[in-house]
C-alpha cells in the first residue's frame, strides 16, 4: 500500500493486480524506460529514487509511491476496439512509444506489470479505470501527467503573454 495509486483501487482489481504484478530490483544507473523505445511495463516504486527525463528536458524525480509507464494504462483505455459480441480486440500492430528515459539513481526496488498483464486488467476492469473520478485521480498522482501538465500551462501562459504585448503596442 506504499504505492499511492493502489491506494485509489477497489479490491476486486487490485487482487487482480497483484496476481499478474511481478517484484525486481534495478541496479544504480540502470534505465527502466528509454525515449523512443517501446512501453513494455508499468512500474510502481517501492523503494529508491529515479529520475524521469522528458523530451522537453524537464527532469521529474521519482521516489517510493511513484509509478512509471502509467501513460500504458491509458493508452490501452483508448486504443481498445468492442466487437460486435461484447469483447474488447486491441488494434493490431500498434504500440506505445515513450517519450521520456527513466533512469535509476539508486539501487530500485520496484513492483512491475507487463503490458500485456494490464491490458488483460483493463479488459476486466473497463467500467472502473475508465470512470472519470478514477482518471483525474491517477492523472493527479502521476509524474508524468503532472510535468505534462505544468508545460502545457507554461507554454499557454507565453502565448498569452506574447498576444497580451502585441495588442498593447498595436493599440499604443
Amino acid at each position: 500500500m506504499q504505492v499511492r495509486i493502489f491506494a485509489l483501487m477497489d479490491e476486486p482489481i487490485l487482487d487482480a493486480i497483484c496476481e499478474r504484478i511481478r517484484h525486481k530490483t534495478y541496479i544504480k544507473g540502470s534505465r527502466i524506460l528509454n525515449h523512443g523505445g517501446i512501453i513494455e511495463k508499468m512500474v510502481f516504486v517501492v523503494r529508491g529514487k529515479l529520475e524521469s527525463v522528458g523530451v522537453d528536458g524537464i527532469v521529474v524525480p521519482l521516489a517510493e509511491g511513484d509509478a512509471c509507464g502509467e501513460e500504458l494504462l491509458t493508452w490501452y483505455l483508448e486504443h481498445s476496439l468492442v466487437r460486435t459480441d461484447g469483447k474488447k480486440v486491441r488494434l493490431p500492430g500498434q504500440r506505445l512509444l515513450s517519450n521520456r528515459t527513466v533512469k535509476c539513481l539508486t539501487n530500485v526496488e520496484v513492483f512491475s506489470l507487463r503490458a500485456a498483464d494490464l491490458e488483460e486488467v483493463t479488459i476486466y476492469f473497463t467500467r472502473f479505470l475508465r470512470s472519470p473520478h478514477v482518471q483525474g485521480a491517477l492523472r493527479y498522482e502521476s509524474p508524468y501527467w503532472r510535468s505534462l501538465a505544468a508545460t502545457r500551462i507554461q507554454v499557454a501562459w507565453r502565448y498569452r503573454k506574447k498576444r497580451l504585448s502585441r495588442s498593447d503596442s498595436q493599440t499604443i
